[in-house]
């Protein structure tokens, strides 16, 4: 019953916070009109894909497609989406007590690598749909898109932190070790009175 009240509550919060996303990307952009238009990408290497030619980038967008102004954008509307998300997933939906800080921690290493693997495809969907649809239509895709990778991951990362608590570590540590001394004192041989 726990894993139904947690999945469903979960889909919805992240369906929320990828809503949120979406408005914010359909008018952050304009916030950052005032940015030079540049290349701004990691490896950049130059791709032609369904008649379009682009740099396909793990991290930011070429001038074509955004650019530095786009990715800031981007970027903005992810990390606050998180930052709504991360508290109300870690205390009201799986009611973690787990160490806070280390939840963190590993909540952000999570975060730059969901970034990473959902802006190089990201970044195929926007060259290539900016030829085909406007600019709100591949927005939806692009949170769609981030929305589910990150569903995926953090509801595997949100219910392993919760049982995998610094208190739980500290219980199975000392049950082990409970366990294998009792195995080590029944080996040693019985002293006579």
């Amino acid at each position: 019953m726990q894993w139904i009240r947690e999945g469903g509550l979960f889909v919805i919060v992240c369906n929320l916070i990828t809503v949120f996303k979406y408005i914010l990307l359909q008018f952050l952009p304009a916030a950052f009109a005032n940015m030079p238009k540049v290349d701004f990408g990691w490896p950049g290497i130059e791709v032609t894909m369904l008649g379009a030619t682009f740099k396909w980038n793990i991290l930011g967008y070429d001038a074509e497609h955004g650019g530095l102004p786009y990715f800031c954008a981007y970027m903005i509307a992810m990390i606050l989406g998180e930052v709504i998300n991360f508290p109300i997933q870690r205390n009201v939906v799986f009611r973690s007590k787990g160490n806070l800080t280390w939840q963190i921690v590993w909540y952000a290493v999570a975060f730059c690598v969901i970034t990473c693997i959902v802006n190089s495809i990201n970044c195929i969907w926007v060259a290539t749909a900016a030829r085909y649809v406007p600019d709100f239509i591949y927005n939806i895709g692009t949170t769609v898109l981030n929305g589910g990778v990150s569903m995926v991951i953090f509801f595997f990362f949100f219910s392993s932190t919760r049982s995998f608590s610094q208190p739980a570590i500290k219980t199975t540590s000392l049950i082990f070790c409970r366990n294998r001394l009792s195995a080590v004192m029944m080996r040693l041989p019985a002293q006579k009175a």
